[in-house]
């Protein structure tokens, strides 16, 4: 069963996007991000070649040939399986494949509409049984 993870009170959710994705590749993991839309997937982009100054996080989009190889996947429309081991969900609904993935991350943000849409998410996984854990990001940094 997907284990599924919320991350509360991210004030920089591309932030912490990059650093879940640092810390997921040292330990051999493979993403994939599924971003709202392509301007989202782009924003994902920059943020993860610009993640550390000695450092990139190589990434592609399903569409580009080094997908096949690459650890990240930045997707917006779901219709590609690549891998189905960590699954960042960056969308307002759940991912309607998130149940293939082992590992699934939602983040919810500061703003009340993000929360909003995010207890819904956490209603639906709880509801179907899913176990979830909780970190409030607010008391970690």
């Amino acid at each position: 069963m997907t284990r599924v993870e919320f991350f509360f009170n991210v004030p920089d959710k591309l932030l912490l996007v990059a650093q879940l994705c640092e810390q997921a590749i040292t330990k051999g993991r493979r993403i994939t991000i599924f971003s709202k839309d392509v301007a989202m997937c782009e924003q994902v982009r920059r943020q993860l070649w610009q993640s550390s100054a000695t450092s990139f996080l190589a990434n592609a989009i399903p569409a580009e040939a080094e997908s096949q190889h690459t650890p990240i996947i930045i997707d917006s429309d779901g219709q590609v399986s690549l891998q189905d081991d960590v699954l960042i969900n960056l969308q307002q609904q759940h991912p309607p494949f998130f149940s293939r993935f082992r590992y699934l991350i939602e983040m919810v943000g500061i703003d009340e509409l993000d929360k909003s849409e995010a207890r819904q998410r956490y209603k639906f996984y709880r509801d179907r049984g899913y176990q979830i854990q909780s970190t409030d990001t607010a008391t970690t940094q």
